[in-house]
């Protein structure tokens, strides 16, 4: 890989470690060059500003994630089970985080858009194409159920919504009393918002 290649490379890690751990605000140029090991200089030669920076971390960790959610919600799952692996997913990257930072992390896509929406229009517009990309994966496990019959709706669309403003809120819940245990209210509320029930976990 070519010096600049490695330069932007760091400078995306560290971009997204420091927003999982601190803020948007808190984080000056100088902290992300410090952590990176990168000076000033190579870091406006990789990034014209900050917020560039950050909207490319975010593209950067959103293709890491991406085939994830690929299989997560693979046509050749059934919708409840669907569900009920994004629910897993979404604990267990919080809990993940938890352990590394000692600390509930939240969303880091709406904690940096909620932060900035109003400030940055890059950033917002950015955070508002995150936000759409997983709501077309939500909205693609409604219709299989209603497909399945699993459940009856005639506006998926907006059931899709609904189901990730609640699981934003409780992302939220759980960073603000900074306890993992809130998350435990996530798959309960995704299902009850579905209308079905909950399926028993499996016997070991």
């Amino acid at each position: 890989m070519k010096p600049e290649g490695e330069t932007k490379k760091k400078l995306l890690k560290v971009a997204m470690e420091l927003i999982w751990e601190q803020s948007y605000g808190s984080v000056g140029v100088e902290d992300i060059c410090k952590r990176a090991g990168v000076t000033k200089g190579s870091f406006y030669f990789a990034f014209p500003s900050k917020s560039d920076l950050v909207c490319a971390a975010f593209e950067e960790h959103w293709q890491w994630k991406r085939p994830i959610l690929d299989q997560v919600f693979s046509a050749q799952v059934g919708a409840v089970a669907q569900f009920e692996q994004y629910s897993d997913l979404i604990v267990k990257d919080q809990i993940d985080k938890y352990k590394t930072f000692g600390k509930m992390c939240g969303c880091p896509y709406c904690s940096v858009g909620s932060e900035l929406s109003t400030q940055d229009e890059n950033i917002r517009h950015k955070m508002q194409q995150m936000v759409e990309r997983a709501i077309k994966y939500l909205s693609g496990a409604v219709r299989a159920a209603v497909d399945e019959g699993v459940i009856k709706e005639k506006d998926p669309a907006m059931l899709a919504r609904q189901i990730y403003d609640f699981t934003i809120g409780v992302l939220l819940q759980a960073k603000i009393d900074n306890d993992p245990e809130v998350l435990k209210r996530l798959k309960p509320g995704v299902f009850r918002l579905l209308g079905i029930k909950l399926p028993e976990p499996a016997a070991v």
